[in-house]
């Protein structure tokens, strides 16, 4: 019979990877999508246990899964449909989240809060969108001040290309599928990022605001090393 791998934990359900951590500086992440709330507090009752010293976040939570992390002690954030067990680790580095507007929030808060699990500090700029660019340049001086910038935009998703011209902070581009039927749930923006002509726009899929906040906390923490 086949001896069971240390570095994963077949749940049934699940095989959660115990081992990531050890490879890459960062814990496994419980995407919730799909799974039902016992499923989701499993894993992260079991991902704790491995990592006591780690904080552990859920993501792309529904509100019964909510519900059940913070019975199992969790923090919500609702807004960012999140949850993390565990106290966040002292923060190296700054990520700066740069949103366009309010209804970006969902996605600038789950870049926020997973930036801060994974290890950096966090500060929040939001609603400084394209239409009324004197908001973007009045916070100019305080996007210098990162070390990664996340700007999270819809619509026609200009953003990024603007603060790329204005600074050479490391910069990591969120399309939203916020905006009208022609921004096509987030692809016009999408396609605007990608064909950036601001130098250094790296860019991430539709609403992922975990895999930017990720990307960007890693920068942050290289920085301060």
């Amino acid at each position: 019979m086949t001896e069971p791998d240390p570095r994963t934990a077949d749940l049934g359900f699940a095989r959660v990877d115990l081992d990531r951590a050890e490879r890459t500086g960062d814990a496994e992440v419980v995407y919730g999508a799909g799974k039902t709330p016992q499923q989701i507090t499993a894993i992260l009752g079991t991902l704790t246990e491995r990592h006591p010293d780690r904080a552990i976040l859920a993501t792309r939570l529904s509100s019964e899964a909510q519900a059940a992390c913070a019975d199992l002690g969790a923090t919500v954030d609702a807004e960012a449909r999140c949850a993390v067990l565990g106290v966040l680790p002292e923060p190296r580095g700054l990520v700066m989240i740069v949103a366009a507007g309010t209804s970006d929030g969902p996605v600038a808060r789950e870049a926020a809060l997973t930036a801060q699990v994974h290890g950096a500090g966090v500060e929040i700029i939001t609603d400084v969108g394209v239409s009324g660019l004197h908001r973007l340049l009045a916070v100019r001086d305080d996007l210098e001040r990162a070390d990664c910038l996340v700007v999270v935009a819809g619509m026609e998703g200009a953003l990024p290309s603007v603060v790329g011209g204005l600074t050479g902070v490391p910069l990591v581009a969120v399309p939203t599928s916020v905006g009208y039927g022609a921004s096509f749930g987030g692809v016009a923006a999408l396609l605007a990022m990608l064909n950036s002509c601001a130098p250094g726009v790296t860019v991430v899929n539709i609403d992922n605001g975990y895999g930017a906040g990720v990307f960007a906390a890693r920068v942050a923490r290289r920085a301060h090393a």
